[in-house]
This record gives C-alpha cells, structure tokens and sequence, in this order.
C-alpha cells in the first residue's frame, strides 16, 4: 500500500469495539479520546464492515463464517463457504501488471457483493486496489525510485483515495446503523411487557 499522511482516528461506534475485542478484525489499532470512546483507523472501521457485510451474506445462506480457531470443517463444508465468500467459477476480473503478473477475482460471492456495497464500483476497485497494492514490486521490477512509480500512476492513487474515503463513510453509516438495530431490538427469548 502507499503511504499516506497519517490522519487524526475519528470515534466509531461501540460495534466496532465489539468486533476488536471479539477478534473479529485483528489488529485494531485504537485509542481513547478524552470522553473515553474508543477510536480507529480507518483501514479497521472498513475491514470491521466488510466483515460484518460478508457475515451476514454467508448467514443468509445458511453458512457459518470462518473465524481463527474455530471448529473444523469437512472438505465440502470448507468449499461451499470459499465459495460463497470468495466467488465461484472463472474469475471475471483481471488486472496485467507490469511485473508481468495477472491478478484475478469474482464478482460473485459474499466478498464482492461488500466491496460493491462499500467502494460502489467494484471493477474499478479491483483496478485500483491492485495497481496501488503493487507499486512497490513495480519499482523494484523497472528499478526505479518507488516515488517515481507513484508518479506514473497519480491517477490511479487519487481514484484509490477517493473510492477509500468513499468506503470509509459507508462503512460508519453501516456499522452504526447495525449498533442501532441491534439495539433496538430485545435479545431473543425476551418476554415484552404488554
């Protein structure tokens, strides 16, 4: 990934927290503030999202999401979750890079479907992501200053910055409004009062 500016973190929603102490997004790197909420970066508010998005796809289908350490699954189970995470088939994108690579995915599956909820395009975020993820191997590959690499590609890293900031609000709005529901509904087995 480039290296970017180093931005204030901006509190998020206790959902968040309740991910990151779930292990559910590892590595949250968060912070208090002065009235005591909890901050993060913004890379962990979006994975925190993208994976709530992709939970809650494989739970329609009647899947469980794979978690570190969880329990062991047959070799049919492991495939039916790949590919209702990861898509299945021939891969519809496809990114050429100048290493001389091609790096490929689907636009089906539980992964896709939060990429496009959360960047709007997915096909050009896979672009992006991809040229962007890979400058440095570029430079190393043309033996050039990775600066000048980033150079080459300023269109790509303003359309990467954009779709990202882009993400990362929904990403908020979506996390926030789960919190809400969750809070609004009573836990299940609770009596009402009539």
């Amino acid at each position: 990934m480039p290296s970017r500016p180093a931005r204030p973190l901006r509190p998020v929603p206790a959902v968040l927290v309740a991910l990151c102490l779930l292990g559910w997004v590892s590595g949250c790197a968060g912070r208090t503030d002065r009235t005591g909420r909890i901050e993060l970066s913004a890379d962990d508010t979006i994975k925190a999202a993208q994976l709530y998005l992709t939970d809650r796809c494989l739970e329609r289908q009647g899947l469980t999401p794979p978690r570190p350490g969880g329990r062991q699954r047959g070799e049919a189970e492991q495939r039916r979750v790949g590919e209702a995470l990861f898509g299945a088939g021939p891969a519809e994108l496809s990114v050429s890079l100048p290493t001389g690579y091609r790096v490929r995915a689907h636009t089906d599956g539980c992964l896709a479907a939060a990429q496009r909820t959360l960047y709007g395009d997915q096909r050009a975020w896979f672009r992006v992501s991809t040229i962007v993820g890979n400058l440095e191997p570029e430079a190393t590959y043309r033996g050039v200053e990775l600066a000048s690499v980033r150079r080459m590609h300023r269109a790509e890293l303003a359309d990467w910055r954009r779709m990202r900031s882009r993400a990362f609000e929904r990403a908020r709005v979506l996390l926030n409004r789960s919190l809400n529901h969750r809070a609004a509904r009573p836990p299940s087995g609770a009596k009402t009062l009539r």
